[in-house]
């Protein structure tokens, strides 16, 4: 059979699980390769994570801050923030470098000497980090108990091996964000950090609808490989999870265009996270039910378990 077999506007028949050696080596690349970019050249962590210089000057008309940023990367200063603050002639710069007494006054030469026009120094001073090591101890103490948490309540609801499922296919979407991120050198901040937990709630939902339909099939038609019923859930939420992904990217797309620098990593950890999330829903987390050998048993009781159950 082949991997599209039929499409129409109503009903799909697509062979997802044919393709199943091909993926697990595709997730098992991207996800040694993150790990690995993440051991080997960490985060590039923003401000927010490791404090730094805060310079505002004032414009007597308002100067192009594409521009400004361009001659504070010429100048050694990668990666500054630069954003108008209170008015669109007073421009706050934002430095990853240390504090240093005269640091302003340098800046301040710097952007002079590209513009006629006056620029004055309104201040300059040491910014702390926002998250220190206590919170981002307690932050990564929270997330490993929502994710048992979470694990109870898909066991609970569902069943262990479909908690195992979709407990790894969160692991497997966020390290890929995480290692893009440190691959590609993109500055990881706050807004980083509240995309990446919108990724899980995103990767979690759509995992859990399939896992939903993959459950009602095993107790509608206990006839048929297990391979069959999964492929056939799949398609049957095919279009669901198309028509959200499409939807989703549409509003983030036009963040990531139009959104400005201020939350610019916030639409691309979107980006990345929801590509891969929908990917991960359909191929991580259905391919390991059938990794882990799952069996209508498993969630239908036989005859003979309910007697069982019955005898004194």
């Amino acid at each position: 059979m082949g991997v599209l077999t039929r499409f129409s506007v109503n009903k799909t028949t697509i062979d997802f699980m044919a393709l199943r050696p091909f993926t697990a080596l595709l997730s098992l690349v991207l996800v040694l390769a993150s790990v690995a970019s993440l051991l080997i050249n960490g985060l590039p962590l923003g401000l927010d994570f490791t404090g730094g210089t805060l310079i505002e000057v004032g414009y007597s008309q308002a100067p192009s801050l594409e521009d400004i940023r361009v001659l504070l990367a010429a100048a050694g200063h990668e990666g500054a923030l630069v954003q108008t603050f209170g008015s669109l002639n007073d421009v706050l710069i934002r430095l990853s470098s240390s504090y240093t007494p005269e640091i302003g006054e340098k800046v301040r030469n710097l952007l002079q000497s590209a513009t006629s026009e006056v620029v004055d120094l309104r201040r300059t001073e040491f910014v702390g980090a926002q998250v220190g090591e206590d919170l981002r101890e307690r932050g990564g103490m929270g997330v490993l108990v929502a994710l048992a948490m979470i694990t109870l309540y898909v066991s609970f609801r569902f069943q262990l091996k479909f908690a195992i499922g979709a407990v790894v296919a969160l692991f497997h979407d966020v390290i890929i964000v995480l290692g893009a991120f440190s691959l590609f050198g993109w500055d990881f901040d706050l807004t980083v950090l509240a995309a990446i937990l919108a990724v899980i709630g995103y990767s979690l939902n759509d995992s859990l609808v399939v896992a939903d339909r993959i459950r009602e099939n095993i107790r509608r038609r206990r006839q048929g490989s297990m391979r069959d019923l999964v492929n056939l859930s799949l398609n049957e939420t095919l279009s669901r999870t198309l028509m959200t992904s499409f939807t989703t990217l549409l509003v983030v797309i036009a963040l990531f265009l139009f959104g400005g620098s201020m939350i610019h990593g916030f639409a691309t950890a979107l980006l990345v996270g929801i590509a891969v999330g929908t990917y991960s829903s359909i191929y991580v987390a259905s391919d390991l039910l059938l990794w882990m050998n799952l069996q209508s048993e498993d969630l239908v009781r036989t005859p003979a378990q309910v007697e069982e159950d019955l005898l004194p």
